[in-house]
């Protein structure tokens, strides 16, 4: 069975190879889970996470370029596993084009752009960019009542489009073209392609599973016209009347029979341009049928739960003679951290006070991860880097995070806080001044003015006993005389004290610095930081031993949202 000494070594060789692989700070969990792979050292786990946080802050010490260096030294083997493991490919395929590109992404704005709706953003722009074609932004907002949208969604999706680097070249409103679907309407009804059913939903299916016509089928084109014209002049209840499209009654996917166009809804619309101006309403798969035809839609690309959709749609391309778009799939991403979120129920959550708002960092929309500190170039990376493939994938979101870290670890600067803090008193030492990195790299320094006494964290002061000794952070040395109340006394500022002796490092704060909140997907933190975080609102710092954050409001209390380890 190992012994400590032998437990802190293997921690370093794993913590050096996290950070070079990284080029960054060592992230605890993934040094961890190498650590627990191992079945000896399962048991202990209590113990090396003790030991994990002295080791994690040694790393941190040391100069970016020495981590390759100290590492060939102590395991070299680690090493080569590095240069051995071959990164899959990633990015998106060529698209098949025969003249200009034209692609849309079409929402519905009955809540903000989610991590999921930056895949259509990001993967639309990202092609129209490459081939020099046209990018649409389509709001399919048909349905006052069921997927009623929100005001103010249109606008946070033409903001988080262009924060994505994915300003759209045209924005279509989908209410604000009624009349356009009412003339397709006609002309289907004109050709006998479409009629108007006044089955109850019940009855029609009854008939539609057993593959029988519906008795208005074959009522003829006048009746059709006269009940079409009715029904557009309010003339009928709501669910009196369907105008339906004629397919394959007999289809062997019941979901193809004749189905349902346009519906009688007559909740007035949220747009006030609209309101109470229509009372039939086309259901998604005409109105997105009809659109990428009087768009030029060139290529679709969309879930491949949507193929009905697409099978649907076709029969209208048919009757009229119109070329259906070429069409891409892909899988559904699953996102761990998020777990099953739907926009009504966040609708719910926020109304009911569970979320604070649509930029909560517990939920996955844009404005949440931009709230944070997601930088969209991490998140067009990340998207990019899924691909188009159609089998679903399940991940988590620390590929997006390692991406973010790539680009916010060289300019983040560093600062200390302290949660749950606890004073220290230290004898021997009545005033200095503390001189940080503002930066590993450059940057300068702050300085930070010491009295007599410190804060810590409760986490750290927990684990210390009288007699041990320690470093206060780019401070000093001290040993600590007592634990109720928590006490310590100078012994000197060298650093060999942790080079030669190993002894642990934990940061602090001084007690007249800035009170501080850090809203996190995982809960709240408050504690207390250095004063001159007051400086940097709206940039992401990192808080050493803690994580990056982004500086949200400076008022009497800082308030930051967590970004990512």
């Amino acid at each position: 069975m190992p012994d400590i000494e032998e437990i802190r070594i293997l921690i370093k060789k794993y913590a050096l190879q996290n950070a070079v692989k990284y080029n960054t700070v060592p992230q605890s969990g993934a040094v961890m889970g190498k650590i627990m792979a191992k079945p000896e050292l399962r048991s202990r786990a209590k113990e090396i996470s003790s030991l994990m946080g002295d080791v994690l802050a040694e790393i941190s010490e040391m100069e970016q370029d020495k981590w390759k260096e100290e590492l060939e030294r102590i395991a070299p083997e680690l090493i080569s596993e590095l240069k051995v493991k071959k990164e899959p490919d990633k990015g998106l395929p060529e698209l098949d084009i025969n003249g200009k590109l034209v692609m849309r992404f079409a929402p519905n704005p009955n809540g903000p752009a989610t991590l999921g709706s930056a895949r259509g953003i990001i993967v639309n722009s990202e092609y129209t960019k490459k081939y020099n074609g046209k990018f649409i932004i389509r709001f399919d907002d048909t349905d006052p009542v069921t997927k009623r949208p929100m005001l103010e969604a249109y606008y946070w999706y033409i903001e988080d489009c262009e924060w994505l680097g994915a300003k759209p070249d045209e924005v279509v409103i989908a209410s604000d073209r009624m009349e356009k679907y009412y003339e397709v309407a006609r002309q289907l009804i004109e050709k006998e392609a479409a009629y108007v059913c006044f089955c109850g939903q019940g009855t029609f299916k009854e008939l539609k599973d057993a593959k029988k016509s519906c008795p208005h089928r074959e009522q003829g084109v006048g009746k059709n016209l006269m009940f079409w014209d009715k029904m557009l002049a309010g003339g009928y209840n709501e669910q009196e009347a369907v105008l339906r499209i004629k397919t394959d009654i007999v289809h062997k996917d019941p979901a193809m029979r004749d189905w349902g166009a346009f519906r009688i809804i007559k909740t007035p619309h949220p747009r006030k341009e609209v309101g109470d101006k229509y009372c039939v309403w086309p259901l998604l798969d005409f109105e997105g049928a009809v659109e990428d035809h009087l768009l030029g839609v060139t290529h679709i690309i969309r879930g491949k739960d949507l193929m009905d959709s697409e099978s649907r749609q076709k029969y209208i391309y048919r009757y009229l003679g119109w070329t259906y778009p070429k069409t891409l799939h892909w899988g559904r991403v699953k996102v761990h951290e998020f777990g099953k979120f739907s926009t009504s129920g966040l609708k719910k959550a926020i109304a009911d006070g569970t979320y604070s708002g649509w930029d909560d960092p517990r939920v996955p929309t844009l404005r949440a991860l931009k709230r944070r500190g997601i930088l969209p170039e991490a998140i067009r990376k990340f998207i990019i880097d899924l691909g188009l493939s159609e089998t679903d994938i399940s991940l988590s979101l620390d590929s997006l995070y390692a991406e973010n870290r790539k680009i916010i670890d060289p300019i983040a600067n560093r600062y200390f806080f302290v949660w749950k803090p606890v004073v220290m008193s230290i004898e021997g030492k009545e005033h200095t001044v503390a001189r940080a990195p503002i930066h590993p790299v450059g940057g300068g320094v702050r300085e930070i003015p010491v009295q007599n006494t410190v804060l810590v964290c409760r986490d750290d002061a927990e684990k210390l006993n009288a007699g041990d000794k320690l470093r206060l952070k780019d401070l000093y040395n001290i040993e600590i005389t007592g634990t109720s109340p928590l006490t310590a006394k100078f012994i000197g500022t060298g650093m060999e004290l942790v080079k030669k002796d190993k002894a642990g490092i934990i940061h602090w704060a001084p007690p007249d610095g800035v009170k501080v909140r850090v809203l996190s997907p995982g809960g709240e933190y408050e504690g207390v930081g250095e004063a001159g975080i007051v400086n940097e609102k709206d940039s992401v710092v990192q808080f050493e031993r803690f994580g990056f954050v982004r500086i949200d409001s400076v008022d009497d209390v800082v308030v930051a949202y967590f970004t990512h380890r």
